[in-house]
């Protein structure tokens, strides 16, 4: 399905980024702002297996999560109105990069690699894709990244800005675009 037909304020949004770049803090408060459900698609594959997210690569392998998450992806951006935070892998796959951005509205939450590893302590043990790396080999994977979160609609900076700061700016340039490209709404 196709969603280019949908009115631009009615289409979903979908937070893309580096992992712990804050796509689920920020998303949840954007929904929260605006009237929106949220869904982080990480949280939803978890509530299915019962288990984190850790425990699914190791019990089912990575190929069943990310076929898993590509069905919720595909499900859910065909959606009105939904606020959706997606892995940090998942947006790897093209198949989730073209359905993002013909149905939705992406938005990259950039962080920079120095703001980034201040996190590193409290990410390392929920995030299967970091264990067993060095610093180095997690700062190549961060770079790596970069040219596949440069698909996107609309990107933002998060260094050194409070949730509340990158929410209010996502809604505002939301509220400017639906007003420049459908302002008769």
């Amino acid at each position: 399905m196709n969603n280019n037909k949908m009115a631009l304020r009615e289409k979903s949004i979908v937070f893309i980024g580096f992992m712990g770049a804050g796509k689920t803090t920020v998303g949840q408060l954007v929904a929260q702002k605006l009237y929106r459900t949220f869904i982080d698609i990480d949280q939803e594959i978890e509530k299915e297996y019962g288990m984190p997210t850790s425990e699914i690569f190791k019990t089912v392998g990575e190929k069943t999560f990310r076929e898993r998450e590509k069905e919720l992806i595909s499900n859910f951006s065909q959606q009105k109105l939904k606020i959706i935070s997606v892995g940090g892998g998942a947006f790897l796959q093209k198949e989730i990069q073209e359905i993002c951005l013909t149905n939705c509205i992406v938005f990259y939450l950039d962080v920079s690699w120095s703001s980034w590893k201040e996190r590193l302590n409290i990410l390392i043990d929920s995030r299967p894709v970091l264990q067993g790396r060095s610093l180095e080999e997690i700062e190549e994977l961060f770079n790596k990244r970069q040219n596949t979160y440069s698909l996107h609609n609309s990107k933002f900076t998060t260094d050194n800005l409070e949730v509340e700061e990158v929410a209010d700016y996502i809604i505002e340039s939301l509220k400017l675009a639906w007003d420049i490209y459908e302002p008769n709404r």
